[in-house]
């Protein structure tokens, strides 16, 4: 009850008139929510992706444009691979379970990352998450799948070289003719105006490094599987209490 009370309050407080438009999140902590409970890690997993299913339903009744969560990192790989498999399978658990609410809530999905190493199944699922919502014009869903921000850099100018000596594009390129090459840049997706990271780390950790140059950053030490309705209310309230200057001042 105190808690439906808080949240309300904040609704209260926030400014729909200034919702950021997109957010990014790194959901980190399922393993030492685990650890602290005497539970396996794979219990912080499941219980996370309940998060995801909260902050999802929430991001959309606020009509935030596009949510990024970051899933997987190209490092994750380095994990047991009994965990790996694990967290593999969550992607298409939830996309199989939430897929009709989406389509139902006008949400559109879309992935960014390298899908070289995903599972067969993961590709299928991400690829039926996004024919299934491809014609939805509310907010975006995007998942960060086999993603690592240098990656996509180096590949992004590996490409963009290749235009250059071919004559495609003139070698005195822009910014943001740059940022058409990233991953966010093919698919037209803006940069995120707030980043939070669950969990109490206080690092970006390979993600959207060129992205996130003048986002807001939030930070908690709640761990992600505890991360709720109110938490993602008082980031946006706090992001709303800030001025951004871009650099002009």
């Amino acid at each position: 009850m105190q808690r439906k009370m808080q949240e309300q309050e904040l609704l209260k407080l926030i400014d729909r008139k200034k919702i950021p438009g997109h957010v990014a999140i790194i959901m980190d902590g399922n393993g030492r929510w685990a650890r602290e409970r005497g539970l396996p890690r794979s219990a912080g997993h499941k219980q996370g992706v309940e998060s995801v299913r909260a902050i999802v339903r929430c991001s959309s009744q606020l009509e935030i444009n596009v949510l990024t969560l970051f899933a997987f990192s190209t490092e994750n790989w380095k994990r047991p691979p009994w965990e790996v498999n694990y967290l593999m399978n969550l992607p298409e658990q939830y996309l199989t379970s939430e897929l009709p609410e989406l389509v139902k809530n006008n949400v559109r999905v879309h992935f960014v990352g390298d899908p070289g190493r995903l599972p067969q199944q993961v590709c299928k699922a991400i690829g039926k998450g996004l024919e299934a919502t491809r014609e939805n014009t509310g907010m975006i869903l995007n998942f960060a799948l086999n993603y690592g921000s240098r990656a996509e850099i180096t590949q992004a100018a590996r490409k963009i070289t290749q235009d250059v000596l071919a004559g495609k594009i003139n070698s005195e390129f822009s910014e943001s003719q740059f940022s058409a090459y990233l991953y966010t840049g093919r698919l037209r997706i803006p940069d995120p105006d707030l980043l939070i990271r669950t969990s109490g780390e206080y690092r970006i950790s390979n993600f959207l490094l060129w992205q996130l140059a003048y986002s807001e950053l939030w930070f908690t030490e709640v761990y992600w599987p505890d991360f709720n309705r109110m938490h993602l209310l008082q980031a946006i309230f706090d992001y709303q209490q800030r001025t951004r200057r871009f650099g002009s001042s």
